[in-house]
C-alpha cells in the first residue's frame, strides 16, 4: 500500500506546489491524477518516485518511509527516454541488474511478445515509430515487477490511435502482476479507461478536490452510457474544482464534492 500524509511542498522561491496532500493507493489499485495545470501532479509523481524532497508530511510503501529512488518505485516518462545506443532489448533489460541471463531473457522476451515487439528486439530505438519507442520504455519498467508504477502523462504526445493501442498494451502487462499504478493525465477519457479512481487536483497550491470511484468492469466500452456517465462525473468536478476559492475550507470542500454525486 502506498500511502501519502499531510503531504507539502514549496520550492526555495516561495511557491507552493503541494499543500497537505493525503491519499492512500491500495494494492493492485490504478489510480489517475487530473486537474488543470499547475495543481502540482506532476511534482506530486516526483516525490513518490524520491526525484525530488517533500517539504512536510511523509510518504510510505507497505510502512517503510520512502526518502529518495526506491528499486520497488519505477517510473515511465512523457518521453520514452531510451538508451540509443543500446538495442529494444537491451533497454527493455537495463534494470534488470542481478538477473541470472536465463531468467532476464526469459522477462525481456515475454514483455516483447506482451507489447507486440519480438521482431523488434534487436533493433535501434532511432529505428522506431514514437509509439513503439513508448511501448519499449513502459515494457522496461514492467519487467523489474515493480511494486508501485507511476506514469507522468506517457501518452499524451502520441495520437489518439496509438494512444489505445498502447492503453491495451499497458492493461495487458499490469494484469499479469497488478502493480498498484499513479497516473498522471490531462485526458478525462484516459483515465475513465484507466484507473480505479480518479483523483481531481485543485490548483495554487495543488491539493486534492475529489475522488472518485471508476467501478466499470474491464475491458471498458468507450462508446456506452457508464462509460460516458464516469467522464461527465469527472468534467463537472474538474469545473468545480477551478470555480471553488483558492483556500476554500475542507468542510466546504467536502460538502461539494459529496454534491457532484446526485
Amino acid at each position: 500500500m502506498l500511502s501519502l500524509k499531510h503531504l507539502s511542498k514549496t520550492y526555495a522561491d516561495g511557491t507552493r506546489a503541494l499543500s497537505d496532500i493525503t491519499l492512500t493507493v491500495h494494492e493492485g489499485e490504478i489510480v489517475a491524477l487530473i486537474g488543470g495545470s499547475g495543481c502540482g501532479k506532476t511534482t506530486l509523481l516526483r516525490l513518490i518516485a524520491g526525484l525530488d524532497r517533500e517539504s512536510a508530511g511523509r510518504i510510505r510503501l507497505d510502512g517503510e518511509v520512502l526518502s529518495g529512488p526506491h528499486p520497488a518505485v519505477g517510473i515511465v516518462f512523457q518521453e520514452p527516454r531510451l538508451l540509443p545506443w543500446l538495442t529494444v532489448f537491451e533497454n527493455i533489460a537495463f534494470g534488470l541488474d542481478g538477473v541470472s541471463a536465463a531468467e532476464k531473457n526469459a522477462r525481456v522476451s515475454h514483455a516483447l511478445e506482451k507489447i507486440g515487439l519480438s521482431e523488434h528486439a534487436n533493433r535501434w530505438p532511432r529505428d522506431l515509430s514514437g509509439g513503439q519507442q513508448q511501448r519499449v520504455s513502459i515494457a522496461r519498467a514492467f519487467v523489474t515487477n515493480p511494486k508501485v508504477l507511476l506514469l507522468d502523462e506517457p501518452f499524451s504526445a502520441l495520437d489518439a490511435f496509438t494512444r489505445a493501442s498502447l492503453h491495451e498494451h499497458l492493461l495487458g502487462l499490469w494484469e499479469e502482476t497488478r502493480p498498484t499504478v499513479v497516473l498522471v493525465t490531462h485526458d478525462v477519457q484516459e483515465a475513465v479507461t484507466l484507473a480505479d479512481r480518479a483523483v481531481v487536483m485543485q490548483p495554487k497550491p495543488g491539493r486534492i478536490f475529489d475522488e472518485l470511484p471508476l467501478t466499470l468492469a474491464r475491458p471498458r466500452d468507450r462508446t456506452g452510457l457508464p462509460f460516458e456517465s464516469s467522464v461527465r462525473r469527472i468534467l463537472t468536478a474538474l469545473d468545480h474544482s477551478l470555480k471553488a476559492p483558492q483556500e476554500q475550507p475542507q468542510r466546504e470542500r467536502d460538502r461539494q464534492a459529496a454534491a457532484l454525486w446526485w
